[in-house]
């Protein structure tokens, strides 16, 4: 059952050429996808486009779920510095009612899961960048999203923190079900995440290929097979001549 879908979806910025020009994608429920592509590709503008943050010029986005089931983490943190921990996690759910007793109970888990417990009564400038990143991956998964979509988040962290952030991400993601639309520069990110990788070219996927690895472990970095599938998408990205 598709959860997401772009069918022949356009969108220009006023007085630009198209940034998504024809965009068809196709999400199943409980899916992990990767979007893969140059800079200036689009694929922040196709996902905000999936997230409803901006409407399409032609095509369609359909979605099968609420726009309240839908969570997003952004390239930065954004936490507000004013707020602790904890009530950076529970912000979506203060929009709408002050939170409840089960959900502080929930945010305190997230915390726990994403080794963070004990910094919940902290400040944001008391964390470090993986913390805090951390801490807007609990924020977009307080409201148990089916849909969750990411922009890059771990881009500006340091190798070691992005690795376990991948590897918390999947493990939560799977704990609940989440459907994943991730944007990233990062070929072997993208392979170690998804069960399959969507290259963007000019605006739309020009290829879309499935990720067959066996459980997603440090381990699996160096195998045959993810070193398989990197060439893959490194060649779906004509980089074969800087091999």
């Amino acid at each position: 059952m598709s959860l997401l879908k772009l069918e022949d979806v356009r969108f220009a910025f006023p007085g630009w050429p198209p940034t998504v020009d024809g965009a068809r994608l196709e999400v199943a429920a409980g899916a992990f996808h990767c979007l893969v592509g140059r800079s200036g590709c689009g694929k922040t503008t196709l996902l905000k486009l999936a997230a409803g943050l901006l409407v399409p010029d032609s095509g369609r986005v359909v979605f099968a779920g609420r726009a309240q089931d839908i969570g997003f983490v952004f390239q930065v943190p954004n936490l507000l510095e004013w707020l602790r921990v904890i009530d950076n996690v529970l912000l979506p759910v203060s929009l709408h009612h002050r939170p409840r007793q089960e959900e502080l109970e929930r945010a305190l888990q997230l915390l726990e899961q994403l080794g963070l417990r004990e910094h919940a009564n902290k400040r944001p400038r008391q964390l470090s960048g993986g913390q805090q990143s951390r801490v807007a991956l609990a924020r977009a998964l307080i409201l148990q999203p089916s849909l969750l979509l990411l922009d890059e988040p771990f881009a500006a962290l340091d190798a070691i923190t992005r690795e376990e952030l991948q590897r918390d991400l999947l493990a939560m993601c799977r704990r609940q079900r989440t459907t994943v639309l991730f944007v990233t520069h990062d070929i072997g990110e993208a392979v170690y995440l998804a069960d399959a990788v969507d290259v963007v070219e000019g605006g739309r996927i020009s290829q879309e290929i499935a990720i067959d690895l066996p459980e997603r472990t440090g381990a699996v970095r160096t195998s045959a097979a993810f070193a398989r599938h990197c060439e893959q998408v490194r060649a779906a990205l004509h980089l074969e001549a800087l091999a």
